[in-house]
């Protein structure tokens, strides 16, 4: 479980950027990408800087599950690697007319553990031209929060930021520096995430069986706050702002909007009460994966994981309790962007 208690300048950039996509055009007008492969998405950004950041020129987003059955293996499966691949041959199209200039690509937690993770590296650039970056749990960290830091509220309490992946959650505190500039001065990676943490209780349960499982997952996780809950007590004693970007806290935001379809427009920024995240949470935890495919815009594609998502974020809600949370639809392909434009510019 690495953890991390010092601070981190968020404007330092990464010791190394894996980029250039084979046989990409060199256009005057720069145009960048970013592309994060995590345990459960393939998720593409395609901008140009702008006067207020960056306008995006293309985006894609599929869920390829490619650490399924890697609690049980420690393997990526065959299956897996093949959905990811299709999904980053469409990302690689999309590079190509799009006339990127730069990219960089990069991969988490399932190609970090996977004991044939490089392999898939190897596979995944010969057969689309992808250079993946395979980011340390830091690294990841520190680009979840550029992305996202905007949704910071400068002048209020030190911030706790969750991201919760596919194969891993990321915390991370967010403190004002001497010059009022964000740091991160303590973080840590845990290793469970959507897909490795729903692997860990069956799918299909009896009603009765339902809590049970629900709060044992709930365990699993804080079992890995102590030292860093301990860290946050001590360097933020008083009360946190909490900021989550992750598809389970997008999703779970739609449903307490009550919108009929996802809209990142509405969702992007909002502002949730936990007590609200509690009660879905609970509601959908007791729901067999059929009633929760019935919910508006949790559907077939995550009603199997959204209860290990719940579990995470109820176990952060419960170790940190907040009358409000804050919702981000922007995070690692924001950081890496926001990174790239800056390097672009000097």
């Amino acid at each position: 479980m690495p953890f991390n208690s010092g601070a981190v300048g968020l404007a330092a950039p990464p010791p190394e950027v894996r980029v250039d996509i084979r046989q990409v055009a060199r256009p005057q007008r720069r145009t960048f990408g970013a592309l994060d492969l995590g345990t459960n998405n393939c998720r593409l950004l395609i901008a140009r800087p702008a006067s207020h950041g960056f306008t995006i020129v293309d985006a894609f987003s599929r869920i390829v599950r490619l650490g399924e059955g890697m609690v049980q293996t420690g393997r990526l499966s065959d299956a897996a690697q093949d959905r990811a691949v299709d999904a980053l041959r469409i990302c690689a199209d999309k590079l190509r007319r799009r006339d990127v200039t730069i990219t960089r690509n990069v991969a988490t937690e399932a190609c970090r553990r996977a004991t044939n993770g490089a392999a898939f590296i190897d596979r995944v650039y010969a057969e689309t031209g992808i250079a993946l970056d395979v980011i340390t749990p830091a690294e990841e960290a520190r680009l979840a929060v550029l992305g996202c830091q905007s949704l910071i509220d400068c002048d209020g309490p030190p911030a706790l930021v969750f991201d919760i992946g596919g194969g891993s959650t990321e915390l991370i505190l967010v403190q004002k520096g001497a010059r009022g500039e964000a740091i991160i001065s303590e973080w840590v990676s845990i290793p469970w995430g959507v897909v490795s943490l729903a692997e860990t209780e069956d799918t299909y349960l009896e009603i009765d069986e339902r809590e049970p499982a629900y709060e044992r997952m709930c365990a699993r996780v804080s079992a890995h706050f102590g030292r860093f809950a301990e860290a946050v007590a001590r360097a933020a004693p008083g009360p946190l702002q909490l900021l989550g970007t992750s598809g389970t806290i997008t999703t779970l935001a739609s449903v307490h909007l009550g919108l009929a379809a996802y809209d990142r427009r509405v969702v992007d920024g909002c502002t949730v009460t936990a007590r609200s995240m509690h009660e879905i949470c609970a509601m959908l935890a007791c729901r067999s994966p059929a009633e929760r495919a019935q919910v508006q815009c949790i559907g077939q594609e995550r009603a199997d994981l959204v209860v290990a998502g719940c579990a995470i974020l109820d176990a952060i809600l419960r170790q940190w309790p907040s009358e409000h949370v804050r919702v981000a639809d922007r995070g690692i392909r924001e950081g890496i962007l926001r990174t790239l434009m800056i390097q672009g510019a000097r």
